[in-house]
């Protein structure tokens, strides 16, 4: 809405409050207009890299497990600013890992691609007991497994922000196209590290999860 001193008029309070597009003209000349709400058409425009040199870092260094804006109260910045500071750091590469969604990588691929960056495309995905598992997609095979898998769990869920996963069919998903990362403070391996546990059920989805090529 972009008011920032409220609405001129109630009228224009009302409108926006029940959906209507307001009148088209120089100061709205895409009227209904949402942003990147994905119920609206206008396509966006191309991206334009900040006019500041990319630095060269001395040690390779890639960030693989970092939160968008698309991930609610754990992420602040937009993809476009991830890949900006990422250049500007002088890091190597930059994983976005937003999740149960791959929401920004359009958006995160077209900035990296203007800045010299290379990314990497994840996800965390909530598993039952408020644990997570970090998946990293290896090549296109991997980003379409991965995308099908999340997909399958939100369907599965049948409700807004809560999908199910089930950790054999994650492992039969990945065939060798993934990667996943323990060091997610809610992975399974730190929660039983934590515990101070060492049996053998506390590790049983290690079984499950070989074929997913943990690191």
């Amino acid at each position: 809405m972009n008011w920032y001193h409220g609405p001129k008029t109630w009228t224009e309070l009302e409108r926006v409050l029940s959906g209507r597009p307001g009148p088209r003209g120089p100061q709205n000349p895409h009227p209904g207009d949402g942003s990147d709400a994905p119920a609206w058409s206008r396509r966006r425009g191309e991206y334009t890299p900040p006019q500041r040199p990319r630095t060269q870092g001395r040690v390779p260094y890639a960030e693989l497990h970092a939160h968008s804006a698309f991930s609610f109260l754990d992420g602040a910045s937009s993809p476009e600013a991830m890949a900006e500071a990422a250049a500007e750091l002088g890091l190597t590469a930059l994983a976005i890992t937003d999740h149960d969604g791959m929401y920004g990588v359009v958006r995160f691929a077209e900035a990296a691609s203007e800045l010299g960056l290379a990314t990497v495309f994840g996800a965390e995905l909530s598993l039952p007991g408020d644990e997570h598992l970090l998946v990293l997609a290896r090549g296109g095979e991997g980003y379409r497994r991965l995308s099908r898998a999340i997909a399958r769990a939100h369907l599965r869920g049948g409700a807004k922000g809560e999908p199910r996963y089930e950790i054999g069919e994650l492992a039969e998903a990945a065939g060798g196209h993934w990667y996943v990362l323990t060091g997610c403070r809610r992975g399974r391996v730190r929660r039983a590290l934590e515990r101070g546990a060492a049996s053998a059920s506390d590790f049983d989805t290690a079984a499950a999860v070989k074929p997913l090529e943990v690191v």
